[in-house]
């Protein structure tokens, strides 16, 4: 990612800026290239957000693709059962084969849309925890030029 490569390279700057000697770990820095650096990550970061646009926008297509499968079984299964003949042994098995095959349709249209909840689930994880981050890096670097400029 981007940003992981923007942040080890404002860590590597941090441990080699030159220390001050009695001054409990206080550093100077190039305050310009921790800029650029700064700059760099919150350019970056609308690229995460685009990054979880598409991971929603992949869910809605995989639960319309769902919805379609839903309803064309469902209309197989309204022409099965007006295409049987009416006699009464012949009606029940229509009925039985259409109430599987909805049931069938039914609990496969529920499992694709649990698993499209959690993969997006898990994808919008994986963001909130690298975001998370990501913003905790630049915090701690925030604070480290705040320290350093006492």
């Amino acid at each position: 990612m981007e940003i992981e490569n923007l942040l080890d390279e404002l860590e590597d700057l941090l441990e080699a800026s030159w220390r001050l000697p009695l001054s409990g770990g206080k550093a100077m820095v190039d305050t310009s290239e921790v800029k650029r650096i700064l700059e760099d990550v919150r350019l970056a970061m609308p690229k995460e957000m685009v990054q979880a646009k598409k991971i929603v926008d992949e869910r809605n297509k995989i639960l319309d693709n769902a919805q379609t499968e839903i309803d064309t079984m469902m209309k197989i299964s309204e022409e099965k059962i007006k295409s049987m003949v009416s006699k009464s042994e012949i009606v029940k098995s229509a009925q039985n084969s259409a109430n599987d095959i909805i049931n069938e349709a039914t609990a496969k249209a529920k499992e694709i849309k649990n698993s499209a909840n959690e993969y997006v689930c898990n994808m919008m994880k994986k963001l909130d925890e690298t975001t998370s981050a990501t913003l905790a890096e630049i915090r701690k670097a925030r604070q480290l030029l705040q320290n350093s400029g006492d």
